[in-house]
Formats: structure tokens, C-alpha cells, sequence
């Protein structure tokens, strides 16, 4: 059955891909963000620091989208770099849900694995996921760098991060799409700083 906030004469594809092409549009005022969050991240694994990441359902599959990219590769061949999705693991997940509370599963984590350098970027649709929320002040307390996908208002997450990306629109799924661009960005200019860092005899490409 067809939205009822849609024009009948549209079909639902048409409508979602005018819909997609607006939202992409309004991501260029972005640009700034995505070149800090792209220098922040290249400056920290080139630092031996570490890559950490948090989300939610579709945000769950970014995250480990992401550190995926830094794992194996984003486009061209080098050297794999230490990236985390903390969605990953069932046993750490379904414990720390088990003993101390679904909020708790990203923020536990980041207590574990993240040091003062390590840069994590967290995703929220809504901005208002308790567990992402509490990732992100735990890492500001432990010295991790964040970086923020929020889609709405921002919600209770908005503000936080040391880099946010505010994606104001009320459909998960679109936010999502725009997310995906920014993130792909993203990996782009960071793959370009890693490999001129390698060029440059400062780092091995493989």
C-alpha cells in the first residue's frame, strides 16, 4: 500500500529518489565536518591509535561498514589499520545487556577497548539512542575523540561530539542514505592521507 503522504501520481520509487537527491544536496554545506572528522581519524591511525564504532540496527550494520573499510581496505591496496565495531560481538553484547542494562553495551566497551587518542564515531537516526549516548560521554571522560551521525533535531546526542553531522530530516531510512555518503566520504580522504603518509616513507603501504 502506498504512503499516504505521497502524491498518487508518483509512484513510491520516483518520490524516494526526489526525496534522496535533496537530502544529498543539503549535505554539501558538510564539507567543513567531513574534512576535521576525515583529519582527525588519518591523524590517529597514523598515530597507532585506533578506530571505534557504535549504532543501532541499520546504524549497527554502518558501523561495522566502517570499520571494515579500515580492516581491509576502502578502495586502493595498504596496510590494514586496527578499526572496532562494538555491534559485532554477541557475547560482550548479550552480557553486558544481561548484567547491567542495554544503555550500557556501547559505553562498557568503550571503558574496555578505547584510549586517549582512539577516535569514535557513533550513529544515531533519532539522536536520542541512550546506549550511543552514553558511548560518546564515556569516551569524551577516557580521552577518545568522537565523531556523531545524528539524523532529526539531533536529540539528546546533539552537541556532543567533537564532530557532528546533523542529517534534519524525519525518515530513518533516508537519514541513513545520507549517512552512507558521508561515511564513504569519509574513508576516502582518510585513505588519501594514509597513503601519502606511506609515500612519504612515514608509514608501509601492506
Amino acid at each position: 500500500m502506498a504512503d499516504a503522504s505521497i502524491d498518487q501520481d508518483v509512484s513510491i520509487f520516483q518520490h524516494n529518489v526526489s526525496e534522496s537527491l535533496l537530502i544529498l544536496q543539503s549535505l554539501r554545506k558538510l564539507e567543513p565536518q567531513v574534512e576535521r572528522a576525515a583529519k582527525l581519524l588519518a591523524d590517529a591511525l597514523l598515530s597507532g591509535k585506533k578506530l571505534l564504532a557504535c549504532g543501532n540496527g541499520g546504524s549497527a550494520a554502518d558501523a561495522s561498514h566502517l570499520t571494515t573499510e579500515f580492516v581491509v581496505r576502502y578502495q586502493a591496496d595498504r596496510r590494514p589499520y586496527p578499526a572496532i565495531s562494538f555491534t559485532t560481538n554477541g557475547g560482550d553484547l548479550t552480557a553486558c545487556g544481561n548484567d547491567y542494562g542495554f544503555d550500557e553495551i556501547f559505553a562498557r566497551q568503550v571503558r574496555a577497548f578505547g584510549h586517549k587518542g582512539d577516535v569514535l564515531f557513533a550513529f544515531t537516526t533519532s539522536g536520542n539512542s541512550e546506549n550511543v549516548l552514553r558511548a560518546l560521554l564515556t569516551a569524551k571522560d577516557t580521552g577518545v575523540s568522537t565523531v556523531a551521525f545524528l539524523g532529526r533535531d539531533g536529540g539528546s546526542s546533539s552537541g556532543i561530539a567533537d564532530v557532528e553531522f546533523l542529517v534534519e530530516h524525519g525518515v530513518t531510512a533516508r537519514i541513513q542514505e545520507a549517512h552512507k555518503l558521508l561515511l564513504h566520504t569519509i574513508c576516502e580522504l582518510v585513505e588519501v592521507r594514509l597513503h601519502a603518509a606511506a609515500n612519504a616513507g612515514h608509514q608501509p603501504l601492506t
